[in-house]
């Protein structure tokens, strides 16, 4: 494999990115990491957690953590003005009751990027991050607070919201940035395409009145994301791409029922396990990187 020529392209989708972090922990477990990822939203908390090279992570900060207390609903929305509880998902826990690998990550020598959506221009925004943890998890949940439901955040002074508004699964960036053999890992199934966000535009309008390049970017989302599948599909048919998608229905992007989100997690690891090989084919990848990652 050339080192310089992988990488890994992790979509959003909520609650829904459990499926990755299952993908992600069996790949782990190998010894699999390619030195070029890129994150939208729950994709760019599963990518730090990856580059971090922390398995598991991602399953305790979401599913586990139910069980001693939620940080998902009504009663979030109402304290903290977001459905997500954003100052324990970003703070609390990566800072003091799950513990974030800050070393790991910043020593990685991986280039990680995580995607966010300027909120002035309406444009994807692609954030690294190397050295200074507090701005690495500002960029983790600007990237992952959604419209609507979620405060802006801002970051180097400029309010930043969910990057998939304005690039939910950035192919093109990597191609862009030279990433030829890209491994992609969807929360929606194969053939899946976004309606219109009739009712989130609605309140974007009236949310958002300052934000003109905003609202344009919710209000044509739908069309770039069904254009990126169209691409994506393209690119698989030819084996330019190894695309990872959900084989079974997927859950809501809140889900919040641990049952639900256990079995989707375990749905990735499984699936996981079940492609390693071809995926590895794909990547010429011969396993003489794992040492590494022990």
């Amino acid at each position: 494999m050339n080192k310089k020529k992988a990488g890994m392209i992790l979509e959003g989708g909520g609650t829904r990115g459990v499926f990755t972090a299952g993908v992600l922990d069996y790949f782990m477990e190998q010894g699999l990491y390619l030195p070029y990822v890129i994150g939208v939203s729950a994709g760019a908390c599963n990518a730090v957690n990856y580059v971090s090279r922390q398995p598991g992570r991602m399953k305790v900060c979401t599913i586990d953590f139910l069980e001693a207390g939620s940080y998902i609903g009504l009663r979030s929305l109402i304290r903290n003005h977001s459905l997500f509880n954003m100052d324990l998902i970003f703070d609390v826990f990566p800072n003091k009751l799950i513990p974030f690998d800050y070393e790991t990550y910043f020593s990685s020598g991986t280039e990680c990027i995580l995607t966010a959506t300027n909120c002035l221009t309406g444009k994807a925004a692609y954030l690294s991050e190397t050295s200074d943890r507090q701005r690495l998890m500002q960029i983790c949940r600007a990237s992952s607070s959604l419209p609507v439901i979620s405060q802006m955040v801002n970051v180097d002074g400029v309010p930043m919201l969910d990057g998939g508004l304005a690039d939910s699964v950035p192919i093109r960036k990597a191609l862009r940035d030279g990433v030829k053999k890209n491994i992609v890992i969807l929360t929606r199934q194969e053939g899946y395409r976004k309606p219109p966000a009739k009712k989130t535009l609605k309140m974007a309008r009236i949310m958002y009145s300052r934000y003109p390049n905003l609202i344009k970017a919710i209000k044509y989302r739908a069309y770039f994301y069904n254009k990126t599948m169209e691409l994506l599909e393209d690119l698989e048919s030819r084996g330019h791409v190894f695309v990872i998608r959900p084989q079974i229905p997927v859950i809501k992007n809140t889900e919040d029922h641990v049952e639900v989100l256990t079995n989707f997690y375990h749905h990735g690891y499984e699936y996981g396990k079940d492609i390693f090989e071809q995926a590895a084919a794909y990547l010429h990848w011969d396993g003489k990187d794992a040492a590494d990652a022990r």
